[in-house]
């Protein structure tokens, strides 16, 4: 097929096997390079018997400072047949899964509707992807996602650019963070564990407390019922070492003028990451395991 899913439109060639010229660089087969319970998610995502988290390889953004460049960058992963990935969301649900997280789906969006349409797990099926989608890919997904776990990284296009190389990612995102708000609705939570809904995260950069608190007011303004999600676990890797202003962690003072901002707004869905999650002892281990 030629592929012009995301908002990146490569126009790429893409086979089973095969990806000639696009962006991801991933083929039609997904690749994966864990399926695990994990438990570093939102609590109302890991609860407490773990996330059923499907890690696929390869990314539609490829942000400078991604903590899983191993799959996202260097691809890493083994190819599974959409029957194999039904078989997997199974497992994992038959481990007691709170329920099936898709992490970095953009690319593989067919391949997974195909499997869940082979077995659809009685848990919520949760996509956790980076916000770069077309509202015309978050409409194929109605009906097969109860959960959207998404990015907003950026409303400034120029950093956007500089860290992601997508200085249309705000205009995207925004769109496509809407439109899944408006698809899924309010949030629905039973027990501490959501069932459905939105939750928007951000990942605090260095000089980002401007950006992180319009962003935060995007979402108040635009997803009342939703959650937001701010990040702290921002570690400088691969080519953002190099760089002037990302080359750090965040400060303490970043960190308490972004959350001193959001709890003093009045809006109760917030999560909010300690800023001890930045270690690199919290990114799982790319090991194939449960593939």
């Amino acid at each position: 097929m030629i592929c012009n899913l995301c908002p990146r439109k490569c126009n790429a060639e893409r086979t089973a096997t095969e990806n000639i010229g696009g962006f991801c660089r991933e083929p039609l087969k997904p690749h994966i390079a864990r399926a695990a319970l994990h438990f570093w998610e939102e609590p109302v995502i890991s609860g407490k018997k773990g996330s059923g988290t499907v890690f696929f390889s390869g990314c539609n953004l490829g942000c400078i400072y991604c903590q899983n460049f191993k799959i996202s960058k260097e691809n890493y992963g083994k190819a599974v047949s959409e029957e194999r990935l039904a078989e997997i969301f199974k497992n994992l649900e038959m481990m007691g899964a709170e329920n099936i997280n898709l992490v970095t789906p953009t690319h593989f969006t067919e391949a997974i509707i195909s499997a869940l349409k082979i077995y659809r797990p009685k848990i919520p099926i949760v996509y956790n992807s980076s916000g770069y989608e077309t509202t015309e890919q978050i409409e194929m997904l109605n009906g097969f996602i109860d959960i959207y776990l998404m990015d907003l990284k950026y409303l400034d296009p120029l950093r956007a650019e500089k860290y992601s190389f997508a200085p249309d990612y705000p205009d995207y995102a925004k769109k496509a963070i809407i439109k899944a708000y408006d698809q899924v609705g309010g949030s629905v939570v039973e027990n501490g564990i959501m069932k459905r809904g939105l939750i928007v995260r951000h990942l605090l950069l260095p000089q980002g407390t401007r950006e992180a608190i319009k962003i935060f007011d995007f979402v108040k303004d635009n997803c009342r019922d939703a959650y937001f999600s701010l990040m702290a676990q921002y570690i400088p890797l691969s080519k953002a070492k190099e760089d002037k202003v990302i080359g750090r962690k965040i400060t303490r003072r970043e960190y308490e003028k972004v959350t001193d901002y959001i709890i003093n707004s009045g809006f109760d869905n917030v999560f909010i990451q300690e800023l001890s999650s930045a270690d690199k002892e919290y990114i799982p281990p790319f090991d194939l395991e449960g593939i």
